[in-house]
């Protein structure tokens, strides 16, 4: 079907946008591992008390304060819920990127706006042979500015300038899921696959925004 001069055209749909819920699997894995270390806790404390740790009294109190440290971790979650809590989402869509933070720093940067995007992640270290990992992979979210003047019209991401190593730039720390690189790869070829600069292997950083 062609349509003639008079006919109406109508635009394509824009492809649908490419969500990750940072906030949702901060908080299981936090709710996780609190309890993990909580149920240590609680089973080093009763040995302790009933005697079941090697090495006399001394074991006994080594226990108590092993089990008190475990416990305290386990509560952590249970003191930092509201901030676990909030919700955190990284949205790719045809407008172009934003982190939705109602209860934190939300913003929003159009495609045109971007020079590029890029991941940049640590690599896994392991000691042989006993191949003990030391550390997790760590995502972070890399955005270049296309002007000189990105700064002045969004103050609100200034938090995340040349954050950690990154220049000329903003990075935004994921945490340690490495599931979240090939579906930021996917949202980049869907949406801007132009602007999309790949992966690359860097330090070491913490934490979420």
């Amino acid at each position: 079907m062609t349509y003639g001069p008079h006919q109406p055209q109508f635009n394509a749909p824009h492809p649908p946008p490419v969500v990750i819920d940072v906030g949702g699997d901060a908080k299981v894995k936090a709710l996780i591992g609190g309890s993990v270390a909580g149920v240590i806790g609680v089973m080093t404390l009763y040995w302790s008390i009933t005697g079941q740790v090697t090495g006399g009294s001394g074991g006994s109190v080594v226990g108590v304060v092993f089990a008190l440290v475990f416990l305290s971790i386990g509560l952590l979650p249970i003191i930092a819920w509201r901030r676990l809590n909030r919700p955190r989402r990284l949205v790719f869509d045809a407008f172009g990127v934003r982190w939705d933070d109602p209860q934190g720093k939300p913003w929003a940067v159009p495609w045109a706006e971007l020079s590029g995007v890029g991941i940049s992640r640590t690599k896994q270290r392991r000691v042989q042979p006993a191949d003990y990992i030391l550390r997790k992979i760590m995502v972070r979210l890399d955005l270049f500015p296309a002007d000189p003047g990105f700064r002045a019209r969004h103050p609100g991401m200034e938090h995340l300038w040349e954050f950690h190593t990154v220049k000329n730039g903003y990075r935004l720390p994921l945490g340690s899921n490495p599931k979240y690189i090939p579906v930021i790869e996917e949202a980049m070829g869907r949406f801007r696959p132009a602007a999309y600069l790949g992966i690359k292997d860097e330090g070491f950083i913490v934490g979420l925004v």
